[in-house]
């Protein structure tokens, strides 16, 4: 699973003129219903727009990115580690949720709804929170990174909410600050802990993460992580969130 320590299947060489961007394919679930409230194709535009779109900035206006194989590709969903998601995420819930058997009511505040227990959106589920922890490795590695998905910050440690189903920026901070007391603390099996060992996460420990949020949403769902009673995170997660004061969630 692991390439020089990162959780990838594609690592390219650095590009000169832009960071490491991190993208699938398959982000986007195929076949979305078209008058459906969440614009499912937004992430396979934006990749789009850096393959195709003259980037002003650049001589002769090329766009940013010269071709597919530049992106960095995150490891297929179905290889990614069930340890890798609990903690912090619940197990229960994540192991309803990847066989597709979230009650009605979870689907329905989800937003998803019948969606929610399609195969291709559990896939592209899984895929943005791989994608969002090899972001954070390559950001720890060349100093920034950028993921073409992710940001599920409705998604609490047992709930999925707004759009947002697993709590990548959780899973990401929980992988990158792991240390060998939290093997001991989760009862981390043998093939777990040769995994968590091998992953890359700076060339010195990292201790506290501060995740900087500005969606015009409050990350309500992320901010649960650092002050939940016997959360994996306290002490290591903390937020800054600047959003509009009337939209939702309701509660803030």
């Amino acid at each position: 699973l692991l390439i020089d320590g990162l959780l990838a299947t594609r690592v390219p060489p650095l590009s000169r003129i832009h960071q490491p961007i991190v993208n699938h394919e398959r982000y986007s679930c195929p076949d979305w219903p078209s008058g459906h409230t969440f614009p499912m194709r937004k992430f396979e535009l934006t990749a789009s727009s850096l393959l195709h779109e003259p980037d002003q900035s650049l001589d002769g206006g090329s766009p940013l990115v010269s071709s597919s194989s530049d992106f960095h590709r995150p490891v297929p969903a179905s290889s990614f580690p069930r340890c890798l998601l609990s903690p912090p995420i619940c197990p229960d819930f994540a192991g309803r949720f990847l066989a597709g058997r979230l009650t009605d009511e979870e689907c329905r505040v989800v937003g998803f709804r019948e969606q929610t227990s399609r195969p291709e959106l559990i896939e592209r589920t899984v895929l943005e929170v791989a994608g969002t922890v090899l972001t954070a490795q390559l950001a720890l590695r060349h100093g920034v990174a950028s993921n073409v998905a992710g940001g599920t910050h409705h998604a609490t440690r047992d709930r999925a909410r707004g759009y947002t189903i697993l709590n990548d920026l959780a899973t990401a901070v929980r992988l990158m600050t792991w240390d060998e007391d939290d093997a001991a603390r989760d009862g981390t099996g043998p093939e777990d802990l040769e995994l968590l060992r091998g992953l890359y996460r700076g060339e010195s420990p990292v201790e506290r993460v501060l995740v900087v949020d500005t969606d015009v949403h409050q990350g309500d769902g992320t901010a649960t992580f650092h002050n939940g009673p016997g959360s994996p995170l306290a002490g290591r997660l903390f937020t800054l969130d600047l959003h509009a004061s009337r939209n939702y969630p309701a509660r803030k």
